[in-house]
């Protein structure tokens, strides 16, 4: 069983990888290997699948098999959903928010867990339980950078992954935050690149967003 402090260290070794994690939603699994092997080989080699298709079981399962990946699922929102993302491969989990029985579910799952939050209350809250390391969610409806630094200021301790409306437009200006470790996005993996199997050009939107200062 994992401890709340020990997810948030793997967490942490996670975001601190590449500047931005793929947040991907994907239709058919058939895409899953040349999808991750395309975001691998432009440096983005912590993948988010979230479990939002039929297909999201089948892709992190196929994805796993890739070498220098680490996949993970997204959407968690029950222990249902943690068992059959171990099952399928998920080596650390992510949630839109946070429960006693969705974090619970994780722990003793032994998934490292990377909780949602998107207020102060919501933050210190997590911090009370032991995760220093979370996702702000959704960071751009919740007033983006500006509102991700101002909650660091009386929270230093807990860093972020902000995910949620963050693109190449914005993205630096919250990697510029002191309390941010990453961002989390889906605009490395647009549906038409990946409907069409452009799988070159997916890896050069990775290697520019595996490029960004932080």
């Amino acid at each position: 069983m994992i401890t709340a402090a020990d997810a948030s260290v793997q967490s942490e070794k996670l975001c601190r990888l590449a500047p931005v994690i793929p947040v991907l939603v994907v239709d058919d699994a058939a895409h899953a290997r040349p999808l991750a092997e395309a975001l691998v080989a432009g440096g983005l080699p912590v993948l988010e699948v979230t479990l939002r298709t039929p297909a999201a079981l089948d892709v992190i399962a196929e994805m796993a098999k890739v070498e220098g990946g680490v996949v993970g699922a997204g959407t968690l929102l029950t222990p249902a959903d943690v068992e059959k993302a171990v099952a399928a491969g998920a080596k650390f989990g992510v949630s839109p928010g946070a429960t006693d029985t969705i974090l619970s579910a994780c722990e003793q799952a032994d998934l490292p867990l990377l909780p949602g939050a998107a207020t102060s209350s919501e933050v210190m809250r997590l911090l009370e339980r032991g995760y220093t390391v979370q996702k702000f969610f959704p960071a751009e409806a919740n007033g983006g950078a500006k509102a991700l630094g101002a909650i660091g200021a009386p929270i230093p301790q807990v860093k972020f992954c902000p995910t949620g409306g963050v693109s190449m437009k914005n993205v630096g200006d919250y990697l510029s935050l002191s309390n941010v470790l990453c961002c989390g996005g889906s605009w490395v993996a647009p549906k038409d690149l990946v409907a069409k199997g452009d799988w070159k050009a997916i890896e050069e939107l990775a290697r520019e967003a595996a490029a960004l200062p932080r």
